[in-house]
């Protein structure tokens, strides 16, 4: 009996262990920001089109779909991000889910990217311009997973690629934004 009850509770704990190992990727984030010289007006005059993200300086240029669609109602609003490259014509294809003027922010989330041009998946994001002592500080954060769904990662899919990607992304876009307004002293 007493043997018996050791076994099942080493098979338990063997089960539970496979589960724990079994369960896939877990959600990153990223999260970084920036406190510019101009007024938070003034960046969310430059960054808070969500149809025109000729700022980042990876990309060439945005293209709305369907054409003519109204560029600031969230759920019918969707750019295609095309980037710079030496050959090919990357994109990223971003849905508007939701818009604050009031507040100087949006959010989106990527439904259609290669995982060679960034490894992700379910990615949706937030850029926000706030008040701060009358400059203005852009957050931009992500959450999402991984390119590769499974366990055991390729190394180029798995969450530190996911992670340093989003973050050069970021920096990118951060990197034009103190070109074009400085960087608060």
């Amino acid at each position: 009996m007493k043997s018996a009850l050791i076994g099942g509770v080493l098979g338990l704990g063997m089960i539970l262990a496979g589960a724990a190992h079994a369960h896939g990727p877990s959600r990153q984030k990223v999260q970084i920001s920036a406190v510019l010289d101009a007024t938070p007006e003034e960046v969310w005059q430059a960054i808070g089109n969500f149809d025109d993200m000729g700022w980042h300086p990876a990309v060439a240029r945005t293209e709305i779909t369907p054409e003519g669609a109204p560029a600031d109602v969230p759920d019918e609003s969707t750019r295609i991000l095309h980037l710079k490259a030496e050959s090919g014509d990357p994109t990223i294809t971003e849905q508007l889910i939701g818009l604050n003027p009031d507040k100087m922010m949006y959010k989106y989330m990527i439904t259609d990217v290669a995982v060679e041009v960034l490894p992700v998946t379910n990615y949706s994001s937030t850029l926000q311009v706030r008040d701060k002592d009358g400059k203005a500080e852009v957050i931009w954060k992500a959450g999402f997973y991984r390119g590769f769904p499974n366990n055991d990662p390729p190394e180029n899919l798995n969450d530190e690629a996911a992670i340093a990607a989003v973050t050069a992304v970021y920096e990118a876009g951060f990197q034009g934004l103190v070109q074009q307004f400085g960087k608060a002293e």
